[in-house]
């Protein structure tokens, strides 16, 4: 009867599947055109605005602030925590166009500066701003950016996900940026706005595949710069360009204008209408170079560890165990030494010389804990994040989407931070358990909550989009204290409750005194030379992220991100093993702060790299927009400090606690 059940269930299960046409993400769904208005379709195509920003500065701004055209019945979707973390502005827009429906030259707007009115001067002033600093535009056609595609080096083709407000010709006459797609851009001194757009859309139709309406797979565009005779009957096929001088003598009028046409194209699928996109940015054989670049260094170290692991420490075992227990009282330095018929057996190496001091709680053993919970958290949300990404839940299609996950899931992993901190607490011998959990909870994220509470300050005095609004900081403040530190407190709870962790060997009383250490055992070398191979692992990697960051290109290679997530949890666990043998060979058994180190020192490279990285990549200028970049890459620094000092601990923790439970100790 239940093997019927279940066959019968499993019969359901893919008829009902192989019904369904597709399965789509929430908000990922597509949506159908036609040329006339039917429940299936629609045949309106709205064109959504963003906020601009700029490769020369970090502070962002929306699309109302630089006196464009508005939408008179302006709306704004609903934007998740992520879009407004990320600064992301959308907003409806007056460029209007049905299916199908090809434009000529249409008005949009016309704009008039006037030097005897007070008002206009700032707004123009602000509008050449926007193009001395090259802001750009970003706009959105059904859920995906309308592009500006341009030929590069070697014949290639880039599509911009945005496109210039203008350009500005120096006094010199030289032309930034935009201004060389024109040679009429010629005049010193003088802004070109680009106030025309001759916008394509590219369409699939449902008819080769069985379903009605059409489906929208890319939308281009191409900005230019003319200037109308006539705002009445504008003409967009030729004329001078739009120029703003750069002294406001005169009064300025600029008429915006749009085109529109329609093209078909049934070779693109809508599920890869995103690949012409992310197909003009060349960076997958960097990639896999980076790729095998990092495995080179797994396998390096790798094979140092299973040489220690296969052959020294199994000798020293071996030789260690076979001394007859029952001849020695307790193997310490002074009967070690009067030990003469055991003398040629045990030769012993300095890691066993230490194991009644190896497990002696360390210095500021509050803190450790601390930390170690905070980073274990970390690492969890981290983990979920990009595995969820590579899933493709978390697609550049599906904007805030990777922000909102990883704060939603560090909000709601309070329980693992508060029970690890508390479990390793107790193991150290603490007792002032409700500064432990209170230092778990707000610490780390009121360091970090401060440094970005004083960059959304900085933000808000310059008007910028990326400003988080009061309600929002009020809201992440709710679910920081209303979730995050009760679910600590439960997990510190859990933590108290379990007994402390039991370790393989017991502790002397009086402490070995440690010898005198060569340079590279000291504490200071070991802890540097050990963030170098992890780092090394990442820095490829961490070159486009960053680049996603400040240079506002997109990431996609959330596949490649996470195999780079797993080579460096394999490299810092490896590397902090490798210095731990040698600093307990050494007799030094102080490993409990340095193993957390480390691997967290990687996380000091990373700062400087990022000090690199402003100065040879960005061309950021201006005092607000330098603070934030080192205001919020100091977080990020905090941050992978945690999570790399964590995977170092418990790789160290783990290998001491192995080597020393097959020591027979009496």
């Amino acid at each position: 009867m239940k093997t019927r059940l279940a066959v019968g269930l499993v019969y359901f299960l893919v008829v009902y599947f192989s019904s369904c046409s597709a399965f789509y993400l929430p908000g990922l769904a597509p949506v159908s055109f036609c040329d006339k208005e039917t429940e299936e379709c629609q045949t309106q195509i709205e064109l959504f605005v963003n906020r601009l920003d700029s490769v020369e500065s970090v502070l962002p701004y929306e699309y109302d602030m630089f006196d464009f055209c508005k939408d008179d019945h302006e709306k704004r979707p609903s934007e998740n925590l992520g879009q407004v973390l990320f600064g992301e502005r959308i907003e409806s827009s007056p460029y209007k166009f049905k299916f199908k429906e090809d434009v000529k030259c249409q008005k949009v707007c016309t704009k008039t500066y006037k030097t005897a009115n007070k008002d206009d001067p700032p707004k123009l002033d602000f509008l050449k701003m926007g193009m001395q600093l090259n802001y750009q535009h970003h706009w959105i056609i059904d859920n995906m950016p309308v592009t500006w595609c341009y030929d590069v080096e070697d014949g290639q083709k880039y599509c911009n996900p945005g496109f210039p407000i203008g350009c500005l010709v120096t006094t010199d006459g030289r032309a930034k940026d935009a201004c060389v797609i024109n040679s009429e851009f010629n005049k010193k001194n003088t802004f070109y706005v680009f106030n025309h757009v001759d916008i394509k859309i590219t369409y699939h139709s449902g008819q080769t595949e069985g379903w009605r309406g059409a489906r929208l797979v890319a939308a281009t565009l191409e900005p230019k710069s003319i200037k109308q005779a006539d705002e009445n009957k504008p003409n967009c096929e030729s004329g001078n360009p739009m120029e703003v001088p750069g002294d406001f003598k005169e009064d300025v009028t600029i008429v915006y204008t749009y085109s529109v046409t329609f093209e078909e194209n049934n070779t693109i699928k809508w599920a890869s209408r995103w690949d012409y996109i992310l197909v003009s940015m060349p960076h997958t054989n960097i990639q896999w170079f980076s790729i095998m670049n990092s495995l080179v260094i797994v396998l390096f170290l790798s094979g140092m560890v299973a040489m220690i692991m296969l052959r020294t420490l199994h000798k020293d075992i071996a030789r260690y165990n076979q001394v007859d227990q029952g001849d020695l009282i307790k193997l310490t330095p002074a009967t070690e030494k009067s030990s003469l018929p055991y003398e040629d057996a045990q030769e012993e190496s300095g890691w066993k010389q230490v194991h009644g001091d190896v497990f002696r709680p360390p210095r500021k053993g509050m803190l450790l804990s601390v930390f170690i919970g905070q980073g274990t958290q970390i690492f969890i949300m981290t983990f979920i994040t990009l595995f969820l990404a590579c899933l493709g839940f978390l697609s550049p299609a599906n904007r805030g989407a990777l922000m909102t996950c990883a704060v939603v899931l560090w909000v709601l992993l309070g329980t693992p931070a508060g029970y690890v901190s508390a479990r390793l607490y107790k193991t150290f011998g603490g007792e002032k358990w409700k500064t432990n959990v209170l230092l778990t909870a707000l610490l780390c994220p009121g360091i970090v909550f401060a440094d970005f509470f004083l960059m959304n300050l900085i933000l808000w005095v310059e008007g910028s989009s990326a400003a988080i609004p009061f309600g929002t900081l009020v809201a992440i403040l709710a679910m920081w204290f209303g979730i995050s530190v009760p679910l600590t407190f439960i997990g510190a709870y859990f933590g108290f409750k379990k007994p402390a962790i039991e370790q393989p060997v017991r502790t002397n009383q009086i402490p070995r005194q440690i010898p005198e250490q060569s340079f590279f055992t000291k504490p200071i070398p070991g802890i540097v030379m050990g963030g170098i191979l992890p780092f090394g692992c990442i820095f490829i990697q961490l070159f486009f992220i960053l680049n996603s960051i400040w240079s506002h290109q997109m990431y996609y290679m959330f596949g490649f991100l996470f195999l780079v997530f797993i080579i460096l949890l394999i490299t810092c666990s490896e590397a902090t093993i490798l210095l731990c043998y040698f600093h307990l060979c050494a007799e030094d058994y102080h490993w409990w702060w340095r193993s957390f180190l480390t691997s967290g020192f990687t996380a000091v490279y990373l700062f400087i790299y990022a000090v690199h990285y402003f100065f040879s990549k960005l061309q950021i200028i201006g005092a607000a927009s330098t603070i934030l970049y080192f205001g919020y890459t100091m977080i990020m620094v905090l941050i992978f400090f945690l999570f790399t000092g964590t995977i170092g601990f418990f790789a160290c923790f783990w290998f001491v606690n192995k080597i020393y439970s097959v020591v027979k100790v009496d």
